[in-house]
């Protein structure tokens, strides 16, 4: 019998406050007006689950949120979305993670962070028990959280290939260091890979995402994705390397790109389609989140994203 097309996204949870792009950044004391603010969920778990019921799959979120109004405000966002929040933890003695973006307009964006009950997420938080229910088992935002022991992990997708999950890996990495030796034992067990090309460079070194996308295939995982932002991104698995360009939108907020990536990957893999075409799915889901601010707003429904890509051509290339 053919798996559920349903995911468990696991990993970082955050509470957001965004604000439309300012005309500058303000100097000590002075007061500049923004059109908006929000308040909405942000995290690699969270904006990836949302979007996948976007796309109209089941995604279940498991992560942790503090005691705190902004968890209940987090979970109640959550279920509007239509996200399943059965596996989300509450930590009393946490607060929820908070992240302050300021845009301003014509630069990236600055970010103030707090890091709060995703500091206490580990591995022994995620459902192994129930994994078999799901057909892909998410995990965004690792090397980042500290209780998130690569043999512990490790032992789960390990045991979630056991039963037919497919695993997908997506990281943050804090700054430079030695980050490879938290993935040596993990990749062999991970079908999946989907680093920026920035986050690869402080593992392996390497600047080029052809030679970094070659190096983690040689450390085990089966698909590797190297996303470069404007320049599209690679894709190598065992008989097949391809190169995608980038759909053209108007670029409002780059919040939550890339989570919206993985979710249009994650979407191609339920549906068994061809690397090309995850990658096609996922660079239209990664292209319409920028077009917005706040990391889930712009984000296609599925019927819009087979429009825009049906009239929309990518390139796609054989490397």
């Amino acid at each position: 019998m053919a798996k559920p097309r349903s995911v468990l996204s696991t990993g970082i949870i955050v509470a957001d406050h965004v604000c439309h792009p300012i005309s500058h950044v303000p100097a000590a004391g002075e007061l500049v007006m923004t059109d908006k603010m929000l308040l909405t969920i942000g995290g690699c778990a969270a904006n990836a689950a949302v979007d996948l019921v976007k796309m109209g799959i089941h995604a279940t979120v498991c992560g942790r949120v503090g005691g705190d109004v902004f968890g209940r405000i987090v979970a109640e966002l959550l279920e509007e979305h239509g996200v399943d929040v059965s596996q989300l933890k509450i930590t009393q003695n946490e607060e929820t993670s908070q992240t302050l973006i300021v845009n301003v307009a014509g630069e990236d964006r600055r970010f103030i962070h707090s890091f709060g009950a995703n500091a206490v997420f580990r591995a022994g938080d995620i459902p192994i028990d129930r994994i078999a229910d799901f057909a892909v088992l998410y995990v965004g935002g690792y090397l980042v959280m500290p209780q998130l022991q690569q043999s512990e992990l490790a032992s789960v997708f390990a045991k979630a290939r056991t039963a037919g999950v497919k695993t997908v890996l997506d990281v943050v990495v804090p700054g430079p260091g030695e980050h490879m030796s938290a993935l040596s034992e993990l990749l062999p067990h991970v079908d999946v890979f989907l680093p920026n090309n920035h986050e690869a460079q402080l593992i392996c070194g390497e600047r080029d995402a052809l030679k970094q996308a070659e190096f983690f295939r040689r450390q085990g995982a089966g698909t590797v994705v190297i996303t470069m932002g404007e320049q599209g991104a690679i894709l190598l698995q065992e008989d097949v390397r391809l190169r995608a360009d980038v759909y053209e939108v108007e670029y409002v907020d780059g919040s939550g790109g890339g989570d919206a990536f993985d979710a249009g990957y994650i979407y191609g893999l339920l549906h068994d389609l061809k690397p090309e075409d995850c990658l096609r799915v996922a660079s239209a889901l990664g292209a319409s989140c920028v077009r917005a601010i706040g990391t889930t707003p712009g984000v296609f429904l599925k019927e819009e994203c087979e429009a825009f890509i049906r009239d929309n051509p990518l390139t796609i290339k054989s490397i």
